[in-house]
C-alpha cells in the first residue's frame, strides 16, 4: 500500500483474534514472518515501532531488546538510552505529523491495560478534535495514514536526523 489511505479496524477482532505463540515483541525484535515489522528504529538496547493497531497516525511504542515486564528492570544506562530515544522520536514526529500534545506511558501489566507483558512504552500523538463518528457509533478508528505508509515515512525521517 503506498500514499494515505483510511485505515479502519475493529479493536475487539484484535484482541479476540488468533495471536502468535510467545512474546509479540521477542518475536518482532527476532524478525519472526508471523509479525508485521514496522520497526523504525534498531540499537542494542531498544527497538521503536509504529503500532500496527495506532490510537492515532504516529503512534509508536518504544521496547528494551531484551524481555522485560517492569520499568524497574531497567539499568541506569537503559534508562539514559530510553530518555535519549523518546526525545529523538519526538523531534521526528514533530517533523512528520506537528501534532498539538502527546500521550507517553506505560501499561505495566494486565489490570492496567497491558495486552504485551513485555514492558513498552507508548507516544501517542494527540490532535484537536480527534475524535470522529465512527469512534462514536461502531467502536471504530478512522486513521488517515496506514500505519506501514507511517513506518516508511517515520524510518526515512529518523536517517535524516
Amino acid at each position: 500500500m503506498q500514499g494515505n489511505y483510511f485505515f479502519c479496524f475493529e479493536k475487539l477482532t484484535y484482541f479476540k483474534g488468533k495471536k502468535p505463540d510467545g512474546c509479540i515483541l521477542c518475536l518482532l525484535r527476532d524478525s519472526n514472518e508471523q509479525i508485521v515489522d514496522l520497526t523504525i528504529y534498531r540499537s542494542e538496547h531498544f527497538i521503536a515501532s509504529v503500532n500496527l493497531y495506532p490510537y492515532n497516525p504516529g503512534h509508536i511504542f518504544i521496547f528494551p531488546t531484551r524481555h522485560i515486564e517492569d520499568i524497574r528492570e531497567f539499568t541506569g544506562e537503559e534508562e539514559s538510552q530510553l530518555t535519549i530515544l523518546t526525545r529523538k522520536l519526538l523531534n521526528v514526529l514533530d517533523k512528520a505529523f506537528s501534532p498539538a500534545a502527546y500521550n507517553i506511558g506505560y501499561n505495566m501489566r494486565p489490570a492496567a491495560g497491558a495486552s504485551i507483558n513485555h514492558i513498552h512504552r507508548h507516544i501517542i500523538p494527540r490532535y484537536p478534535n480527534e475524535i470522529g463518528i465512527a469512534d462514536l457509533i461502531g467502536g471504530n478508528r478512522v486513521l488517515v495514514e496506514d500505519p506501514r505508509v507511517t513506518a516508511k515515512n517515520l524510518r526515512e525521517l529518523l536517517n535524516e536526523s
